[in-house]
């Protein structure tokens, strides 16, 4: 299976740690992954409240030159590139006339054929493709808050699966992913709250706030781990932990690792932490690597045979 990859500007700079994981699950689970050739940036980062034409524009080249280059699906693991990529594409469906404005404004045509994949969605694409066989590495005992926030929930017509009839109030995707590692999804009240966002350079005690509440409410419902699919809230979950505690939120002083859905199911399928990147986290990762996941890992070593 051939699936196009649009890693956008985040996964080569602050979220390596997802295009890292990304391609390692996918070595596991037998997948190629196409680099879509030339693309851009989609303007996730200020296009949108800048200029609009601009901000359909830079997506609708992405998805230009994917549907050229003979990509069907394409998986954009960063949550905010797959919303913009993913809103312009129902946008152009829905509209004849923009369709033929952006084509005039970039040069280019687009004939609406490209899936656009979130990580969630590609993951479980490689689940029932035959990667939950090779999660064997099972990291029971592990209680996992599934954070969603904005961008995995909003807008439903984006974000739930066309064959998918998920609560986008109440969205449950990544919790088959989860429980086909062995861990546990836990029930928590802050799956879809917003951590800040685009508020975290701009804003940095409201972003503290916000995600010391996430942070409180997943300790306070016996998470080990949180789970993200969105390299902005991993960063404001993870990087911030120190200035949450120094102001007294967050809940315990105790840390708490903030992984990608693509880490975890790493972990479960064997690849080595520093290949996943967790050795890259500012909040210690690596200790799930000490506990019943690095015994898991070691069992087949022990048993003559290997980990991937």
């Amino acid at each position: 299976m051939i699936i196009g990859y649009y890693p956008g500007c985040s996964l080569s700079g602050g979220g390596i740690e997802l295009d890292l994981s990304v391609k390692a699950l996918v070595g596991v689970a037998g997948v190629t992954l196409r680099e879509i050739d030339d693309w851009n940036c989609c303007g996730a980062s200020a296009a949108h409240s800048t200029n609009h034409d601009l901000s359909v524009a830079l997506p609708y080249r992405v998805l230009s030159l994917a549907e050229e280059q003979g990509l069907e699906q394409v998986v954009a693991p960063c949550a905010a590139c797959f919303s913009r990529l993913k809103g312009t594409h129902l946008r152009l469906e829905r509209s004849d006339e923009l369709a033929r404005k952006m084509a005039d404004i970039v040069g280019r045509s687009y004939n609406r054929t490209v899936r656009v994949l979130s990580l969630t969605d590609f993951v479980r694409l490689l689940l029932a493709g035959g990667l939950a066989d090779k999660l064997t590495h099972k990291l029971t005992g592990l209680k996992v808050a599934a954070y969603y926030g904005c961008l995995l929930s909003r807008l439903p017509q984006c974000t739930v699966a066309e064959d998918d009839i998920e609560d986008a109030e109440r969205p449950t995707s990544m919790d088959a992913a989860i429980r086909a590692t062995g861990a546990e999804p836990i029930e928590w009240n802050f799956a879809t709250e917003c951590c800040g966002g685009g508020l975290s350079l701009s804003k940095t005690d409201a972003v503290v706030r916000l995600s010391g509440a996430i942070l409180a409410d997943a300790k306070d419902a016996g998470a080990a781990a949180v789970v993200t699919g969105c390299p902005m809230c991993h960063s404001n979950l993870d990087m911030r932990q120190g200035a949450i505690h120094a102001a007294g939120l967050g809940g315990s002083p105790d840390a708490l690792p903030i992984l990608y859905l693509s880490e975890l199911l790493g972990l479960a399928a064997g690849v080595p932490p520093e290949q996943l990147g967790l050795n890259r986290h500012f909040t210690d990762a690596m200790r799930l690597t000490r506990g019943a996941a690095d015994e898991a890992r070691s069992a087949p070593a022990a048993a003559g045979g290997g980990g991937s």
